[in-house]
């Protein structure tokens, strides 16, 4: 990991017992932790999935976190325990993924940020929890930023997690080499939950155990044991279009926040999908993928990081993969959440 953070990422984990385990104290055990899942009604005929880890630390923070397009609470499985140690973890399926309800986009259900930043509030008066550090993946930092504006008394500080740039400037998948696509799966990676998680790793850098309950609430089962994408494409679409339509204006955040890039060290990293030999054509478009990647990306989080307050930090790793970096550099980014001054 290159870190750029204010204080040096060896001397931090040092500083936090390398990530720290959560403990109240040198001689006390580490906090307990639990899980709960609920359903709680956000809005008339929709209700979300909330994934509600908590711990004995009465006294800690509550950290809400957000996945990325596509994805759901169980994408933090990990980090969010870890977190729970510190006070208490809440990840949130946003309407239209996961367990949460699925409405067809209409004049009444709709998929722009507002609305999805609107279902988080929602969520936090339900649970009655008043202050939180608020981090979110990919997309969601949309939401972490028009949240941090429109309610800034809800919130003590920001986690950005690969997310510092604008997705309104940013082309559209369409618009990239159709020789670097991710392959969608066929009948046969479809004919059954096991045949699509063995697709799913053969297309994904790394595994582990929260990226397969991610999946598996990802996929409806049908009866003859097939499955297919839980989420219709018009919600896909309309969340997409409208995410990708969303400009933020970090000039309302008053909080500090913790700004963290992940940047790909080879195609591996970007691309995991392609064979491990490839023609000239592929192997050039890939390599000027990555170069265009890692020269554009710093830059957006300088941007970010500049229109932030004082006690902000950014980090980046590198080799690293956008999907799962948070899990894979757990115990680092664990040490840069102790570091913050939240």
């Amino acid at each position: 990991m290159r870190a750029t953070a204010a204080m040096p990422v060896a001397l931090l984990l040092s500083a936090c017992g390398g990530g720290g385990s959560g403990g109240v104290g040198p001689f006390l055990p580490p906090p307990t932790v639990t899980v709960t899942d609920r359903r709680i009604l956000v809005a008339p005929g929709v209700s979300l999935h909330v994934r509600d880890w908590q711990s004995n630390r009465v006294d800690g923070i509550t950290f809400v976190l957000l996945p990325g397009f596509g994805a759901n609470a169980q994408h933090f499985n990990s980090l969010a325990p870890a977190l729970a140690k510190r006070g208490r973890a809440v990840a949130i399926s946003c309407r239209g993924f996961g367990q949460s309800d699925k409405p067809l986009p209409d004049a009444t259900h709709r998929y722009d940020t507002q609305t999805l930043v609107d279902d988080v509030h929602a969520v936090l008066e339900a649970l009655g929890i008043p202050r939180i550090v608020l981090g979110g993946h990919s997309l969601a930092g949309n939401q972490v930023t028009l949240f941090a504006g429109r309610y800034p008394q809800r919130v003590r500080g920001l986690i950005y997690l690969d997310n510092a740039f604008d997705y309104s400037k940013v082309p559209r998948s369409d618009e990239e080499s159709p020789l670097l696509a991710e392959p969608e799966p066929t009948p046969a990676d479809t004919a059954s939950l096991s045949s699509m998680i063995a697709f799913s790793k053969r297309v994904n850098r790394n595994w582990s155990a929260a990226m397969e309950a991610d999946l598996i609430d990802k996929l409806e089962v049908l009866p003859d044991g097939s499955v297919r994408w839980g989420t219709p494409a018009t919600i896909r679409t309309a969340m997409s279009e409208a995410g990708y339509a969303f400009s933020p204006d970090y000039t309302l955040v008053r909080v500090p926040g913790l700004v963290l890039t992940a940047l790909p060290g080879d195609r591996r990293d970007m691309f995991p999908w392609l064979p491990a030999t490839l023609d000239a054509e592929t192997e050039q478009a890939a390599n000027e993928a990555i170069l265009l990647f890692n020269r554009v990306r710093p830059q957006d989080t300088a941007r970010l990081f500049a229109a932030l307050p004082p006690g902000s930090r950014q980090a980046t790793f590198q080799p690293a993969t956008h999907a799962d970096f948070f899990i894979e550099n757990e115990v680092a980014l664990l040490g840069l959440i102790d570091g913050m001054g939240w």
